[in-house]
């Protein structure tokens, strides 16, 4: 700890020396070094933060779990092979597959139908109210939700306290599988469903009124209002919600280890990298599986990058 804070002060002292240094410079030079005292350390930290980690867990992905013995790929076959990992792999698609469709589609459809209306603002504040919790303490309060107590129990879960009250007999959220993997999906649509809201309001009211006028003029009901005039307008605003809620639920993690534990079958690629790093102490096989969760984002990260530079060009 005090090598830590002695480093910080060195490393602080260092760049106001650059800093005292590139003022007193002139013209040209002066700029390249005023840019260089911001460039250096942003880097540094990007290295030592992200890039070395990341060749460090690859280097280690070919190792056993002590990192002493290379095995080669033997991690990554494993990963492919075993019956455990292959439903995390399974579970992990699902929730990539429905979370940010769903999260997408309720934001959406929440703007178009708030837009304008008397209590907007109010009615925004109720849906992006669970952004401003954990995704801890959003596992904890619909673990609540789904509590399970036997049949003749007092039922502390609001859903089956409803429906033993309806005559019911009480349901096993998250003790069965396969359905339990919904219920946790159920959680982070909660959760993300206010963030594409937020941003999709923003981009519909910032299609021009011009365009809108127009439409109506020519007589365009509602369906094509929706299909040909807003989603193409607010193309670029839904691949970045999209992209961003799908790299999110990709490495989704404290929902089902909140509210399950990663066990009866709701097991995520996630949750396999920190059972197999700390749990039962193997890093190689904890490493792979960051390795392929990394993988796993890096085309979607392409792509938004793509669209972004595609829609520069349109609007260039």
């Amino acid at each position: 700890m005090v090598l830590a804070v002695i480093a910080i002060i060195a490393i602080v002292a260092i760049l106001l020396l650059m800093a005292s240094l590139a003022d007193r410079l002139k013209g040209k030079s002066r700029n390249v070094a005023s840019v260089l005292v911001f460039v250096i350390p942003a880097f540094f930290l990007l290295g030592m933060g992200l890039i070395w980690p990341a060749v460090l867990t690859t280097y280690n992905s070919f190792f056993d779990r002590t990192s002493t013995t290379f095995v080669g790929f033997e991690n990554y076959g494993w990963l492919f092979t075993n019956s455990d990992s292959q439903r995390a792999f399974i579970n992990t698609a699902i929730w990539v597959l429905l979370v940010p469709v769903v999260s997408v589609l309720v934001g959406l459809l929440y703007a178009l139908l708030i837009d304008g209306k008397k209590f907007e603002k109010v009615m925004k504040s109720l849906l992006f109210m669970p952004m401003a919790i954990s995704f801890v303490g959003a596992g904890i309060i619909w673990r609540f939700m789904y509590d399970y107590r036997s049949a003749g129990q007092n039922q502390r879960g609001l859903l089956n306290a409803i429906i033993v009250a309806f005559g019911g007999e009480p349901v096993r959220f998250l003790q069965d599988s396969p359905l339990n993997t919904l219920f946790l999906i159920v959680v982070l649509i909660w959760v993300q469903a206010g963030f594409a809201m937020v941003l999709l309001s923003a981009a519909i009211k910032g299609i021009p009124m011009e365009l809108i006028e127009a439409a109506r003029l020519d007589g365009t009901n509602a369906w094509q209002m929706l299909t040909k005039i807003t989603v193409p307008t607010i193309r670029p605003t839904l691949v970045v919600v999209y992209t961003t809620i799908t790299i999110a639920t990709l490495k989704v993690f404290d929902i089902t280890q909140t509210m399950t534990g990663a066990k009866f079958q709701t097991q995520v690629l996630a949750n396999q990298m920190y059972d197999q790093s700390f749990t039962f102490g193997n890093a190689g096989l904890g490493s792979s599986t960051a390795v392929i969760i990394f993988v796993l984002v890096i085309p979607i990260v392409v792509f938004n990058i793509r669209q972004m530079l595609k829609n520069k060009e349109v609007r260039g």
